[in-house]
C-alpha cells in the first residue's frame, strides 16, 4: 500500500522533448509519456497526478532544464506511538 504523496511534479510540456528519460528512472512509476502529440510532434511526458515522491531524480536526468519542477510537500506532523493528543501521562 503506498504512503501518501511527498511530492508534485510540474511538466512545461512545450520544453519536453519527449526523450522519456523521466519516465524510465521515476522510482514510483508515476510519470508517463502522453498519448497525443505536442506542438512540436513529441510525446510529452506527463504526470499520473499522484504517487510522487518528491525525490527529484525525473528532475536531475531531464536533458532539457525548464521541462520538469518537483515540488517536496511538507511532511505531516510526526505523532508519538501511543501519545493521546498531547496529553502528559499522570505523576506518580
Amino acid at each position: 500500500m503506498p504512503g501518501l504523496a511527498r511530492g508534485n511534479i510540474e511538466i512545461n510540456i512545450e520544453e519536453c522533448k519527449g526523450c522519456g528519460l523521466c519516465v524510465e528512472s521515476c522510482p514510483p512509476k508515476c510519470l508517463a509519456l502522453a498519448d497525443e502529440l505536442s506542438a512540436y510532434g513529441v510525446h510529452p511526458a506527463v504526470y499520473a497526478g499522484d504517487g510522487c515522491t518528491g525525490c527529484g531524480i525525473c528532475f536531475y536526468c531531464c536533458p532539457e532544464p525548464g521541462a520538469i519542477t518537483v515540488f517536496r510537500l511538507a511532511a505531516p506532523p510526526k505523532t508519538v506511538a501511543g501519545s493521546r493528543g498531547g496529553q502528559h501521562a499522570p505523576a506518580v
